[in-house]
């Protein structure tokens, strides 16, 4: 199930912390970025009006202990779309680790409500169809901001519609159920993260912050953080100390006066 756009926009902000400056010119990732613009617009308003509210009004009246098991119980049915895009993937021991994962909290767990796997060293993966098409080489496409469902990218929509027959909800026959589970889902996503929104708040232009993380962590997530580790692990300079320090002074960055140059000897008498 997708969430609506502040709810993926929050949840990333726990990855990058820190505010966006406004775009010095067009991202050629986004051609549409006209309408997209237009459609954020109209999901931060609904947002705004209906979402955030009735998540304010669901943590005050629901305990943390009751909103925990909701969390645990969508977290496990996300579980054999985690399971098959391992095997597509040919990730088999995250496959083994999910599925273990999956039969732990299904059955001492209740149906999710409670997750002993986690304590006992059971580690859930992230992995979607629109991953697995990214490790098959497909590239993401234009960036989109869908109505009600939030950023996205062609890759990832087309993910999203497979990965929709993989999530047991959409075989319940009562479309009772199945909406009520949905509007529980999307309630508990957005009332976890209520603490995040003020760092939101303080972007200067939220359309292109969200844009952009959303964007990083989706490629974060198709190579596994081997781009992270890339730059993590990369050497800082390949220049001497001194070649360093006489560039800074030249830039005006070093905080070091610069060096007084050998005044010319006075002739003799």
């Amino acid at each position: 199930m997708r969430s609506p756009t502040i709810l993926c926009a929050l949840a990333l902000l726990a990855l990058v912390g820190c505010a966006a400056s406004p775009p010095a010119k067009r991202d050629p990732r986004d051609p549409w970025e006209r309408v997209n613009r237009a459609t954020f617009t109209f999901n931060d308003k609904i947002d705004r009006a209906i979402a955030k509210p009735a998540a304010r009004a669901y943590r005050k009246v629901v305990p943390g202990v009751a909103r925990k098991g909701v969390t645990n119980f969508f977290a496990n049915l996300e579980q054999p779309t985690v399971m098959l895009n391992d095997v597509l993937q040919g990730k088999w021991r995250p496959a083994g680790q999910d599925a273990a994962r999956f039969l732990l909290n299904t059955t001492l767990g209740l149906g999710g409500l409670f997750d002993p796997a986690s304590p006992a060293g059971i580690d859930r993966n992230d992995e979607d169809f629109g991953q697995t098409l990214g490790k098959w080489g497909v590239r993401p496409g234009p960036y989109l901001m869908l109505p009600f469902l939030g950023p996205a990218t062609v890759r990832d929509g087309v993910g999203d519609v497979v990965d929709a027959f993989t999530e047991p909800d959409n075989y319940v026959k009562d479309d009772t159920v199945v909406w009520s589970l949905q509007a529980l889902e999307l309630l508990q996503q957005r009332e976890s993260l209520l603490d995040l929104e003020p760092a939101l708040e303080r972007t200067f232009d939220k359309y292109a912050f969200i844009r952009n993380v959303y964007l990083q962590r989706r490629q974060y997530l198709v190579s596994d953080g081997a781009v992270a580790e890339e730059e993590a692990t990369a050497p800082e300079d390949e220049f001497t100390d001194e070649e360093l320090e006489e560039a800074e002074r030249e830039s005006g960055m070093s905080d070091e006066p610069p060096p007084e140059e050998p005044q010319p000897e006075a002739p003799p008498p």
